[in-house]
């Protein structure tokens, strides 16, 4: 065992010629802990061991388990992600650390994940052909998981923080203006989804939230209806699930046009239910086949975008009547927090970030 050098701590040369050093961690559970590095020259293993009673004076975690990202990103997923969001979210997480994350970081230790590591493994998934939106996606999920790796105290730093992420083009949103927003509203005239496309045109739900709707959730009287669920197909089967943040679940105003819509629908349901006899599926839901079971968002999209098509309107997406109303209403003088509310937004900033580009050219056209 080689001499210790002066101040710096227990460092030694072990027999093999590599150099080590100790960091006494205190006790627990009436056992000390200790904390070893080990490297090639003295020089390594002080830095280390400086580093390390750095951390330690500064009131950091000194990781003392010994495992790999790919352990730890499971081990993550089952005690931190599957409890606390919804089975969908939890799917992406998933997939992305199994895809690839879990690929290429996965066999490193936990303790010597560095951003270099980090920054390599994202340039290389661009260059492989991923979209910066999914290779920022890739940082963002490392970069949770890291987050609770620190508070676990596994490791002293969050290197997914300390790399650059890919720049992502910000997505123009398309928005029908007033007058196309007209064209499409006489477009579904006498549609069986009528009521469906003026809710989520006037209120901006979701296309999960519109399609979670239940009878039960419509109050006729005070002319409101109570966001409560979403619909989401989780490993093939559709199932209500919760909103997506705690603001989601809200309770909205129902216009006059929304309001006859929506009773208009239930008579044609209840049409429906008398049509398809013993074959009806009782679910309460507002939106649902002609047999009562539930909307698949995918085959309501079509629909959508054939209506849209025959109406010699531009093609968007389901969401994009989201965007629609939001766009509506700021273009028209309603106040950005009953616009945030309404959508189900948990900051107003996510509200006016996401549409003040829009609102200028929307307003001429509004007074126009």
């Amino acid at each position: 065992m080689g001499k210790r050098g002066q101040n710096e701590g227990s460092i030694f040369r072990r027999k093999d010629g590599r150099w080590a050093a100790t960091v006494s961690l205190g006790y627990q559970n009436g056992r000390r802990l200790r904390k070893s590095f080990y490297g090639e020259t003295r020089r390594e293993v002080q830095e280390r061991l400086t580093q390390a009673l750095r951390d330690q004076q500064l009131g950091l975690p000194i990781a003392i388990e010994r495992q790999t990202v790919g352990q730890f990103l499971q081990n993550w997923l089952i005690e931190s992600v599957k409890p606390s969001v919804r089975p969908k979210t939890y799917n992406s997480y998933e997939q992305l650390i199994r895809l690839h994350l879990a690929p290429a970081l996965g066999r490193t230790p936990l303790q010597k994940l560095a951003p270099q590591h980090v920054q390599a493994f994202l340039n290389a998934k661009l260059a492989f052909g991923l979209s910066p939106r999914t290779v920022q996606y890739l940082r963002a999920t490392l970069r949770c998981a890291l987050n609770q790796a620190l508070r676990w105290g596994l490791v002293a730093r969050n290197v997914a923080a300390l790399v650059d992420s890919p720049q992502v083009k910000r997505h123009e949103i398309q928005t029908l203006d007033p007058h196309q927003a007209r064209v499409f509203l006489n477009a579904v005239k006498g549609n069986r989804l009528e009521a469906l496309y003026s809710v989520a045109l006037a209120l901006g739900l979701r296309q999960g939230e519109a399609l979670a709707l239940r009878w039960a959730d419509v109050d006729f009287g005070n002319a409101t209806i109570r966001v409560q669920a979403a619909l989401q197909r989780i490993d093939g089967k559709l199932q209500l699930v919760e909103p997506k943040t705690a603001q989601s679940r809200r309770t909205i105003n129902l216009p006059a046009t929304v309001e006859t819509a929506l009773r208009e629908h239930r008579v044609r349901q209840l049409e429906d239910r008398l049509a398809s006899g013993g074959r009806w599926q009782e679910s309460d839901l507002v939106f649902t086949t002609a047999f009562g079971s539930p909307l698949d968002g995918r085959t309501v999209t079509k629909q959508f975008q054939r209506i849209l098509e025959r109406a010699g309107l531009p093609r968007i997406r389901f969401h994009d009547l989201r965007h629609t109303c939001a766009s509506l209403l700021l273009a028209q003088g309603v106040h950005p927090r009953a616009v945030m509310e309404t959508l189900g937004h948990s900051q107003i900033s996510l509200t006016m970030n996401t549409y003040s580009h829009v609102m200028p050219a929307l307003r001429k056209e509004v007074a126009d």
